[in-house]
This record gives C-alpha cells, structure tokens and sequence, in this order.
C-alpha cells in the first residue's frame, strides 16, 4: 500500500506481508549517471519520513550517506583487518581484538552501526563497572569501540561518534606504595655482588621501567658523562622477544645515572666477560648490558620471580618490580627534585600525568608556598 508522499520525503510505502512502513530517496548519482538510492525503515510512517529527511540534510550539507545494515561487529572486524593490525604492535592489536570479543561483542555486536546511540554504549559500560571491571578496564573497552567507530566516521558508514559521546567512568587514581629511604637500602644491601645489582639499582635510582633496563645496549651508555640513553624497551612479541621502540615518543629519552651507578654498570661488563671466556663460541654478542649467562637477552618475567625473591631476602615482603619506578620518583620529589624534572626521567607523556600520580607527595611544598606568602603580605615589615 503506498502512501502519499511530501516534499523531501522520497518514496515512502507500506510492506503488504508485515506492515512495516518503507521509504526510498535518491542522495546522488555514480560515475554512468546512474541514481544512488538509499531505503530506511520503521514502524509508522511518520518515523520514515522523519528518517528520509534527516537523510536528506546530511545529503545537502556534503555528508555520506550513512550504512544502515552493518553492525558494530563487522565494524570490528573490518577496522581490525584493514587498519588496525597494520598501525600496532601484534601484542596491541590482540588485546584490542581479545577487549572486542569479550566485552563489547557479546551485547552490541548485533546492533545496526547507524542505529547506536550513546546511551546504549552507557549501558554497556555501567553493566561492566556493576560485573566486577576496573575503572581502567571499562575506560579501554570504551576507547576500543571509540576507536573502531571514528574508522566508521571516515569511511562514512556513520556521521557521529556515539562512543566518545559517551561518559567515560572517573579514573580514581590509586596511590602505589612506594619503598622508604631505609627500605630501599635495605634492598641494596641485599644486592651486593648480586649478578643484577646494576640493573635493579638503576630501576631504583632512575624510575626505569622494566622492558627499558631490559632493551638498554651498551652503545646507549656514556661513562665519562653517565649518561644513559633510552631508546627501545624488551618485551614479548608473538612468542618471541624483540627490542621494540619506546611506549611513547616522550619515552625517548637521556637520563643521567647516579655517580655511584657507574662502577656497578661496568662491574657488569665483567660478568659477561667472565661469561664469554667460558662458554666461548657459544656465547652470544647481543650487545644488551643486561643478559643472560649465555648473551642472551632477560626474559622480563624470570626477572619479575627473581626480584620477588630478593624483596623477601631483604625482609620487605611481597613487592611488583613497578614499584621501584614509583618508588624512584616518590624519593625524588619527597627530596625537593622539581616536578618536571621527575617527569622527564621518567618519561612521562606530560607533566600533568606526573602531578596525578605523585602530587601528593608535593603537600610539605604546597605548605611551605602558603607560609611564604603569609609572610610576605601579612608578615611584620
């Protein structure tokens, strides 16, 4: 049965086998001439005519036509084969696959791209706080499906980003622990004449992260001015171990060692010559300060269970090796090393992500702003 029609509304009719409401409108033509149309549906007639002349003013203002039949899901698989895989790590890219089928799949996957709204991706995101998820791991899947959808916007499937109009949940930062000046000695003490003295007091005196210690070579050290170099950092990739660049541009970077990590540095030199003496031809030249008996690069995770060992040898208990990059930047704040400062040892992407996780470190200093200007505008002249 068909409907008579208004101006901009198209061709809009009545399905005889079901009495869905139907409408068709031409939004251009193709390279023959030939006219491209566009069909949208809906329960009553008014709701088609609405969505015809919704379709046409996206026309009229140079918009694409949005693709009403793909869903979220396809989106997902056609943004991780065609872009994604291709612009990060494989380690990336499987825990944005793995964050994708697990979390946004399972309930929005079905849905129609072009039909999602941003309550629905609220939703989704409150039923996971309420399951159990950090606060860090329902902000991913947002950023996943945000990312996905804005690949959406630029091959036109969709006009708006209805996941970044969605309320990302607050990020409650918690404060890590961080050693005391006489715990962190303790762990040194523990250390002496220990194979990876250096390498663990380099994380505790420079806020190193544990793939960069790992990825550090010797062309990247200056003992004349103890200047070390950050360039890459060691993790596990596709089964394999490989030197990759830094997390971040920021993460690229020169940090100046402590004078007393200087000696320990080149005491390391010394076990891996022991080592090629002994081993000989087998021995590997990787060219890492940090190795194993054979040359061979650390695997991250053997470190982690040997640090752990360590920590309890010291009578510290149970301590995660991050914990000595925040206890790095702890001591040195709580020592007067100006925040910015502590932010490029660290390597931080800005200083404001420094100031989240270490400002209240910083209240002595905050204090001590406040009794200065007391003294200087209600002081005694």
């Amino acid at each position: 049965m068909a409907g008579r029609r208004g101006n901009n509304e198209g061709s809009v009719y009545q399905r005889s086998q079901d009495g869905r409401w139907l409408g068709v409108a031409t939004i251009g033509y193709d390279a023959n001439g030939k006219p491209i149309r566009k069909s949208v549906s809906g329960t009553s007639r008014q709701a088609v005519v609405q969505k015809l002349k919704k379709l046409q003013r996206q026309v009229d203002e140079g918009l694409p036509a949005p693709d009403t039949a793909i869903t979220v899901e396809q989106l997902l698989i056609r943004w991780y084969e065609d872009v994604l895989r291709h612009q990060v790590s494989i380690t990336a890219s499987d825990n944005y696959r793995s964050v994708a089928k697990n979390h946004i799949v399972p309930t929005l996957g079905r849905r129609k791209l072009a039909d999602l709204t941003p309550a629905e991706v609220d939703r989704l995101l409150s039923k996971k706080l309420d399951s159990g998820l950090s606060t860090s791991s329902v902000r991913r899947i947002r950023s996943v499906l945000a990312q996905a959808i804005d690949q959406g916007v630029r091959w036109g499937m969709v006009n708006r980003n209805v996941a970044t109009l969605a309320r990302a949940p607050r990020m409650v930062r918690q404060e890590g622990r961080t050693l005391t000046p006489e715990q962190a000695r303790s762990f040194l003490a523990v250390l002496d004449g220990h194979r990876h003295q250096a390498l663990y007091a380099l994380m505790l005196s420079t806020g190193l992260r544990r793939g960069e210690v790992l990825g550090l070579m010797w062309k990247d050290f200056d003992p004349k001015s103890g200047v070390m170099k950050v360039r890459r950092q060691l993790k596990r990739e596709g089964g394999a171990l490989i030197a990759a660049d830094t997390k971040t541009k920021s993460s690229r970077r020169s940090v100046n060692i402590p004078e007393q990590m200087t000696p320990l540095i080149m005491e390391q030199k010394k076990f891996q010559e022991a080592d090629r003496r002994y081993l000989g031809a087998a021995w590997v030249s990787s060219g890492f300060i940090f190795t194993t008996k054979l040359g061979t690069p650390i695997e991250p995770r053997n470190l982690l269970r040997e640090f752990k060992g360590l920590c309890h040898e010291a009578g510290l208990g149970d301590w995660h090796l991050h914990e000595l990059r925040h206890s790095a930047a702890s001591l040195m704040l709580a020592n007067g090393v100006k925040l910015q400062v502590v932010s490029e040892v660290l390597g931080h992407s800005s200083i404001r992500m420094t100031a989240d996780v270490y400002g209240h470190i910083l209240d002595p200093d905050r204090e001590a702003a406040a009794a200065v200007m007391d003294s200087v505008l209600w002081g005694e002249e």
